[in-house]
C-alpha cells in the first residue's frame, strides 16, 4: 500500500457573497416595485377652500382624477358600471359618510353625476375632500 504524504489541510477563509449580494438585490427590486402601490389612494389635485377638518374612522371615498376616471375606494369603475359598483360597495352601510375627492381640473357635470347617483343610492352623508386654502385673499 502506498502510503499518502500527510498534507496540511489549508483553511479557506473567503466568503462567497454572490448568493448574499444576489438576495439582497431581489429583496430590493420587490420593494422598490411595490412601495408605489402602498401609497394610499389616488393622485388628486384638490381644490382648496376654507373648512374645517372632519376625521372619520370608516368611509367611502369616491375619487375623480384629472382624467375622468373614477375610483371607489381605490377600485377603477367605469361611469357605466358607478351605480351598480358603489351600490355593492354601499349595502349595509346606511350611516357611512362618503366623500367626493374630484381633481379640480374635472369638469363641474361629472363631478355633478357622480353626486346624484351616490344620492340615488341612498347615502345621507355626503363630503368632499378639499385643501385649506393658503392664501386668505381668496382666488
Amino acid at each position: 500500500m502506498k502510503r499518502r504524504k500527510d498534507r496540511k489541510r489549508q483553511v479557506i477563509s473567503d466568503l462567497n457573497l454572490t448568493n448574499l449580494i444576489d438576495v439582497v438585490f431581489t429583496l430590493l427590486i420587490i420593494f422598490m416595485i411595490t412601495a408605489p402601490m402602498m401609497t394610499q389612494g389616488v393622485q388628486v389635485d384638490l381644490p382648496e377652500t376654507e373648512s374645517e377638518t372632519v376625521e372619520s374612522n370608516e368611509s367611502i371615498q369616491v375619487s375623480i382624477d384629472d382624467h375622468g376616471e373614477i375610483y371607489v375606494d381605490h377600485e377603477l369603475v367605469p361611469l357605466v358600471d358607478f351605480r351598480k359598483r358603489f351600490a355593492e360597495v354601499f349595502a349595509g352601510r346606511t350611516e357611512t359618510p362618503v366623500f367626493i375627492n374630484a381633481d379640480k381640473k374635472v369638469p363641474y357635470g361629472l363631478v355633478v353625476r357622480v353626486i346624484s347617483e351616490v344620492q340615488n343610492v341612498g347615502v345621507v352623508k355626503l363630503g368632499f375632500l378639499t385643501v385649506p386654502l393658503e392664501n386668505q385673499g381668496g382666488y
